[in-house]
C-alpha cells in the first residue's frame, strides 16, 4: 500500500494531531514512566520534546525560555510535574543516562 497523496498543510494537521497525542499518552496515560527511563531507552524524555518545542518557537522569531517550554509542554511548571511525578533514580539508571543523555543530546549534563 502506498502513502496517500496529501496536501501539506494537511500533513502539518496530521503531524501535529500525533504530536498531541504523544504528549497525551506521556502525560495523562503514562505518567508512571520515569523521564529518565525514556531517555535511557528511547534517546529522548518530556523534557526533550519541550525543547523541541522551544526551539521550534525560536526558529518562528517567538522569544520562548526552556521554563516557559517545559510549562508549555507539561501544562503545569516542571517543579510541580517533578513534585507529583519525579522518582529517584537509582545509580545505575543515573549512570546510563549520563551516557544516553551525551549521545542523543550531545553535551554531558551540568
Amino acid at each position: 500500500m502506498s502513502l496517500p497523496d496529501i496536501d501539506p498543510q494537511t500533513q502539518i494537521e496530521l503531524e501535529a494531531a500525533a504530536f498531541r497525542r504523544l504528549r497525551k499518552h506521556l502525560m495523562d496515560d503514562r505518567t508512571d514512566v520515569q523521564n529518565i527511563d525514556l531517555m535511557n531507552l528511547a534517546g529522548f524524555c518530556r523534557n526533550c520534546l519541550s525543547r523541541w518545542y522551544q526551539e521550534a518557537a525560536n526558529e518562528r522569531g517567538i522569544d520562548m525560555d526552556k521554563e516557559t517550554a517545559r510549562e508549555a509542554y507539561y501544562g503545569m511548571p516542571y517543579a510541580q510535574w517533578k513534585d507529583q511525578f519525579q522518582t529517584e533514580a537509582d545509580a545505575a539508571k543515573k549512570a546510563t543516562f549520563d551516557v544516553a543523555f551525551e549521545q542523543n543530546v550531545g553535551k554531558p549534563r551540568g
